[in-house]
């Protein structure tokens, strides 16, 4: 879909109006596709304190593909390790390992701050990485540009399991996640043969997959290689077998409102879902004052209700 008003921002005139009238000033995200798969330029690996992971965590920022460096002009992303942060005056070495590079970040880069669970024992650690969040968001929404900033808090004694993570956040398939905070387990992932179609032998199912939003998911879901089965309401039914066809995906189109809706999901996967995806809602009034009862009610059947009906 055309961005017509980045179109405009970009041009002279539309740049000259924008600013006059106080209005944002949007960047091209950098978004995957096959011709873009990875980010373009190094990665800095930049450490806060005396960190005990700083080689497993090099490992792991090597295994991105990315070009893995302590210094550079133009970096395209930014790793700071902050597992070793555990006092509010610690807390300085994280400013002190951005503060110097943080303006060289290629528009559309990455920042990664890595910190640890708030410990349940040491209110001193807790303060400290607890405050990394609002740190992070903070820095999410001042760099602009296109860039994303995100706190990954990991276990120091199973970091292996943060190597998918990182090789999404730090590519363009994180282009709009921003300001987040993710948390593992030790829980190790599953492995993946090929990393073009990690879905491979996986089934999805995604509701209201017809157009928009949820056709997009399904395409996405398609190309990273799962059995798709897509679903959409009855009126839905032609351009929910368009989609289906288009992407050799499975089209179903029952009522999800109705008592049977489970069982019938059910038999159209014997084998089960991996992944669920829920798109379909609806919404009949914005106003809760002019809201009767039986379109709440509605509302209430499409969106919360026939989720939990379907995952039961």
């Amino acid at each position: 879909m055309a961005d017509h008003y980045l179109h405009f921002a970009g041009t002279a005139p539309g740049r000259f109006l924008t600013r006059r009238l106080g209005l944002p000033q949007p960047a091209p995200l950098r978004r995957w596709s096959p011709g873009t798969p990875s980010l373009d330029g190094p990665l800095l690996h930049l450490t806060a304190g005396e960190s005990a992971v700083t080689e497993e965590l090099g490992a792991l920022l090597t295994a991105t593909g990315l070009d893995v460096t302590a210094r550079a002009e133009r970096p395209a992303g930014m790793v700071v390790d902050a597992t070793a942060v555990d006092t509010p005056r610690t807390l300085a070495d994280v400013r002190a390992a951005l503060h110097p590079v943080i303006r060289s970040l290629a528009p559309g880069g990455r920042v990664v701050v890595v910190g640890v669970r708030p410990s349940a024992d040491d209110h001193h650690q807790a303060a400290a990485q607890q405050a990394l969040e609002g740190f992070v968001r903070s820095l999410g929404k001042e760099i602009g540009r296109g860039a994303t900033a995100q706190l990954l808090r990991v276990v120091p004694d199973a970091l292996a399991s943060a190597g998918s993570t990182l090789r999404f956040l730090l590519s363009p398939r994180s282009a709009y996640v921003s300001g987040q905070v993710i948390e593992l387990t030790s829980a190790a992932p599953d492995p993946v043969a090929d990393r073009e179609v990690p879905l491979a032998g996986r089934t999805a199912l995604v509701t209201g997959a017809a157009r928009g939003i949820g056709a997009s998911v399904a395409s996405v879901l398609a190309r990273d290689g799962a059995r798709v089965v897509c679903l959409d309401v009855p009126q839905a039914k032609d351009e929910l077998a368009r989609t289906a066809d288009r992407l050799g995906a499975a089209a179903l189109s029952p009522d999800i409102t109705a008592d049977d809706a489970a069982e019938r999901i059910a038999a159209a996967v014997p084998g089960g879902l991996d992944v669920l995806v829920h798109n379909a809602g609806i919404t009949r009034d914005r106003r809760l004052a002019n809201m009767p009862a039986d379109r709440w009610a509605s509302v209430i059947d499409v969106n919360p209700d026939s989720v939990l009906r379907t995952t039961d």
